[in-house]
């Protein structure tokens, strides 16, 4: 397992049902947390990046209604 972290800037604040969706995200295989920061408007991933890419991770926030706006570089 190579662990990983991907960190994003949204815009609007996540709906109750995107929350309940990010839920689901919760659940699947190899996402291991998912953390939003409401004050600096961001949520970082861990994941298992032998299972997953970036993109897809990305793709998963969207599909749950989260609105990405840019992908942060970790120092």
């Amino acid at each position: 397992m190579t662990q990983m972290e991907a960190a994003y800037r949204y815009g609007s604040t996540p709906t109750e049902a995107a929350m309940r969706a990010i839920d689901s995200v919760r659940e699947v295989y190899g996402i291991r947390r998912i953390l939003f920061d409401s004050k600096e408007r961001t949520v970082r991933v861990e994941f298992d990046a032998s299972r997953f890419k970036e993109p897809v991770i990305a793709g998963l926030l969207r599909g749950a209604g989260i609105n990405l706006q840019e992908r942060l570089i970790l120092a």
